[in-house]
């Protein structure tokens, strides 16, 4: 919340803000958010336009998730550079606009709060990742890749022939492989 009192409505009157708060509760995305209680830092400037308060500058914060690949734990800078109007109740901007299009200076004070929710939505990315590269994990046994050994895989047999190995056994297995094969014949000999 910011008082906007002593910049009253003259037009091109202008008062700059630093402040370090907590957030108000986690904002951010299902995999990455700023946490509720994290510090947020402000560097804003306050102008008084003729249809309301010009609120510009930056916000920085540290977001915390997983990577949507391998599930690991990650933080994030964020930085976010804020321009927004919020209207002078009474002003044309607030009578020809919908409420949730404009911000509303009420009882003189704006609340930032959700114009940093709906830019965090923005900003934050929908899948983040741990680092670029990242692998994920193995579709069969659920190892990260990362730590798996190198030519990690798993043979996998067609579906369609599934339920015939079942009921008649895995031919693959009943067949020697060809160096057991060679070594008999060579027996043979």
């Amino acid at each position: 919340m910011f008082d906007t009192r002593l910049l009253g409505r003259r037009p091109g009157a202008m008062q700059s803000e630093q402040r370090t708060v907590a957030a108000p509760a986690r904002m951010g995305l299902d995999l990455i958010a700023i946490a509720a209680g994290a510090p947020i830092e402000l560097d804003l400037r306050l102008e008084s336009v003729v249809e309301g308060v010009l609120v510009t500058g930056t916000v920085n914060a540290e977001a915390a998730g997983e990577c949507s690949r391998c599930l690991g734990p990650l933080t994030q800078h964020v930085e976010l550079y804020l321009t927004e109007l919020f209207a002078y109740p009474g002003s044309i901007t607030a009578s020809t606009s919908e409420e949730d299009e404009v911000p509303r200076i009420e009882d003189d004070a704006l609340n930032l709060e959700q114009v940093l929710v709906d830019t965090l939505g923005l900003e934050l990315p929908l899948r983040p990742l741990c680092r670029e590269d990242c692998a994920g994990l193995c579709l069969e046994c659920g190892i990260d890749l990362a730590i798996a050994e190198p030519g990690h895989g798993h043979d996998r047999m067609d579906p369609r022939w599934a339920a015939l190995a079942a009921k008649f056994g895995d031919p693959a297995a009943d067949q020697p492989d060809d160096q057991a094969s060679q070594d008999l014949q060579t027996e043979e000999n």
